[in-house]
């Protein structure tokens, strides 16, 4: 039968045609079962004339085994999660897992899809810049579920992380701005609720203070272009107006640009210092060419890799806290120290 009420072709089926058991077909396609040479490539050969495959579900409930790993993402609007998911899965897949996405659309709440993602039988859970709760960390921990969290940490350290400095980061922003010249520095937040914006912001507000400079103004940009840009035209319109930023990530950052070189006709590098977090591709495109904290994604990745790999191994393994080191590199969106401006350096350890 043609077209979309055709039935599935089943392993009963091509046991029938091929003359053997249903339990021969499913040996045919488990690696390392007990088939005969011969018998095996009878059912290939049937199968593929049938246009049959097997179903991976059916093969779990057999195996116990689902060979999957859940990745929790906030929306791949950001290029930065985008390029996390595409080397994760690469690795992934490398060890012979495939990945099941979860998006929670830019929202840091993932109490509401923990309770999906436990009804689906992931082997582990990946959460990229999104936290956990403690009582789905305590229920993931009763079930033997590994997790490891990408980009952010839970504060009770429970549950194993990797992320690059942020308070470092954050810290070598504000000295590179202040020795740039800057008088009146301004940081625009992501989410609150953000271990990452929040450690990014205190890093920069210490080492402000550290230096005898004025406290830095803030507004929240929720890691959104369109609120980044909401947020730079209040701290721009203050009676006593910023001339440097340092946005919690790229995207925001690019934001800022938009408002106070599109809108504003400010020359970023000379009137004015944006600065992001996270190097992402477009940051060194010529029309943004974003002074920014690169963030090192790949070892970020291996880490979270090899963290999961730990877990599967050994579910009593302790929950571990990676933070990696970062770097600044110096763009045409800031003044350098030096006072040239467009280079795309790498500033030295401040």
């Amino acid at each position: 039968m043609a077209g979309p009420n055709r039935r599935a072709v089943t392993s009963y089926d091509v046991a029938k045609a091929a003359g053997v058991s249903q339990s021969a077909v499913s040996r045919a396609f488990t690696e390392g079962a007990k088939i005969s040479a011969a018998t095996k490539d009878k059912v290939k050969k049937v199968a593929a004339e049938l246009g049959y495959r097997p179903s991976f579900i059916a093969q779990s409930l057999i195996n116990r085994r689902s060979n999957l790993i859940g990745i929790v993402v906030p929306g791949l609007m950001n290029p930065f999660y985008s390029a996390a998911l595409d080397n994760l899965s690469h690795k992934l897949n490398l060890m012979g897992y495939r990945v099941l996405l979860f998006s929670m659309f830019r929202d840091d709440d993932t109490d509401p899809i923990m309770e999906e993602i436990l009804r689906h039988r992931v082997e582990a859970l990946i959460l990229v810049s999104s936290s956990l709760s403690s009582h789905f960390d305590e229920e993931c921990r009763l079930l033997g579920l590994p997790v490891v969290l990408l980009n952010r940490k839970n504060d009770s350290e429970t549950v194993s992380s990797v992320t690059s400095n942020n308070l470092a980061g954050g810290a070598a922003i504000a000295e590179f701005l202040i020795k740039a010249g800057h008088r009146q520095l301004a940081f625009i937040a992501g989410r609150d609720s953000s271990s990452t914006s929040r450690d990014r912001e205190t890093g920069f507000g210490q080492r402000i203070s550290e230096m005898g400079a004025p406290a830095a103004l803030r507004d929240a940009g929720m890691w959104t272009i369109e609120e980044a840009m909401n947020a730079t035209r209040r701290l721009m319109s203050l009676p006593k107006t910023p001339d440097a930023l340092f946005c919690a990530n790229d995207m925001m950052a690019i934001g800022a640009l938009n408002v106070v070189v599109g809108e504003m006709g400010l020359k970023a590098g000379s009137d004015i210092s944006v600065v992001g977090f996270d190097d992402i591709s477009m940051a060194s495109w010529p029309l943004i060419n974003l002074t920014t904290w690169v963030q090192p994604l790949t070892e970020m990745v291996d880490l979270t890799v090899s963290m999961i790999k730990s877990q599967l191994e050994d579910n009593e393994a302790e929950p571990v806290q990676h933070v990696l080191v970062g770097k600044l590199i110096i763009r045409g969106s800031s003044r350098s120290i030096g006072g040239d401006i467009g280079k795309d350096t790498t500033l030295p350890n401040l």
